[in-house]
């Protein structure tokens, strides 16, 4: 049991939030690269994400792999939630945001490939200790798409917040 829930349940409701964070995370990036801060997708995002990381720690009583990630994710995700809510995005607070942001995602998503591997049949036979090419390259590929996205939107994205992160944002350029 983990916190008086099965741990079938426990890994039922983790997954769904896991899930949600990186759907939730998807739509956040995608407004990114099109210069547009969706407010209630990226609170949900970086709740659940957040959520996902905390929910990981109650699965073992070592520390392992899964806690270190967890513990990288949580670092990362406190810069994102002080550079968004707390600086504003101001000056160079707007690369670190997007930069961090996509880093939880990747995260997120890293450990669905992992899981993937490990879990799902297909995936376990091609690479049963996760030490052959093809979850090699899979998260190769993992790796080369993130930085892109990262790197493209911390690009394009460049909103004007009001004071109280209300969504209303005006884009460079327009009045």
């Amino acid at each position: 049991m983990i916190m008086g829930i099965s741990v079938a349940t426990f890994t039922q409701l983790h997954v769904l939030i896991s899930l949600t964070g990186i759907a939730t995370g998807i739509v956040v990036v995608s407004a990114m690269l099109k210069s547009h801060y969706a407010r209630i997708w990226t609170a949900t995002f970086l709740f659940t994400t957040i959520a996902t990381s905390v929910t990981g720690f109650m699965f073992r009583s070592k520390f392992g792999p899964p806690h270190a990630i967890g513990v990288i994710s949580l670092v990362v995700l406190a810069v994102a939630v002080t550079a968004l809510y707390g600086l504003k995005l101001q000056g160079r607070w707007r690369w670190v945001y997007v930069v961090s942001a996509a880093l939880a995602l990747y995260l997120n998503i890293f450990v669905a490939v992992v899981q993937t591997f490990q879990k799902v049949e297909f995936f376990h036979a091609l690479a049963p200790t996760q030490a052959e090419p093809p979850f090699a390259i899979a998260q190769g590929l993992l790796l080369v798409a993130f930085i892109a996205l990262g790197v493209l939107a911390a690009r394009r994205f460049h909103p004007t917040l009001d004071g109280r992160l209300s969504g209303q944002v005006t884009h460079r350029g327009s009045t």
